[in-house]
């Protein structure tokens, strides 16, 4: 059979199309983890995760913040004190309601996600400069079909000043006061 025929073949393959992703889903993840590597002893990637979303969204309320990582307010609540106690978020009195406690990030937690994702877009760029133009377009093709069809909105370009650096789509529908 010709190889053009076997290559067909794959592609309605849907078993060797998810070999396919989960070989990158590793790749990606290890670039991840290089890029977490100068932080990871003052943070985790759960706790990254959540400074990005804080990064994204702005001051947030514990319950809203639990609902977009979908995790138990007390869990959120542990990984703030932890983020807290490492210099990388606080917690301000909500000047709407002077109840409730808004969560947000310092300087050096605004610091450190900006440095993360530099190293992390760094990475996966060096990566794409080693594929040919040809490969590069349907790489581009092929990520942005499977990303619609995850529901995953594009990442933002280099020069996107509304950087999700860790490419999670924020849930707009939950605003941040909720």
């Amino acid at each position: 059979m010709p190889e053009h025929e076997t290559r067909l073949e794959a592609t309605d393959d849907v078993d060797a199309v998810t070999r396919a992703v989960l070989t990158a889903s590793r790749l990606l993840v290890a670039v991840s983890a290089r890029s977490l590597a100068a932080v990871e002893e003052r943070v985790t990637l759960p706790q990254f995760r959540m400074l990005v979303v804080l990064s994204t969204r702005g001051a947030t309320k514990l319950v809203a913040l639990a609902d977009l990582l979908q995790v138990a307010p007390s869990t959120a609540m542990r990984m703030v004190d932890r983020l807290i106690a490492a210099g990388l978020a606080d917690r301000q009195t909500n000047p709407e309601n002077r109840r409730e406690t808004l969560l947000q990030l310092t300087e050096e937690g605004r610091r450190t996600v900006e440095d993360v994702t530099a190293r992390r877009r760094s990475e996966i760029a060096a990566i794409v400069e080693r594929l040919t133009p040809t490969q590069r377009l349907a790489l581009i093709e092929a990520l942005t079909a499977f990303n619609e069809a995850g529901g995953e909105p594009l990442a933002p370009a280099l020069d996107d000043q509304e950087l999700h650096p860790l490419g999670w789509a924020v849930d707009v529908a939950v605003a941040p006061d909720a």
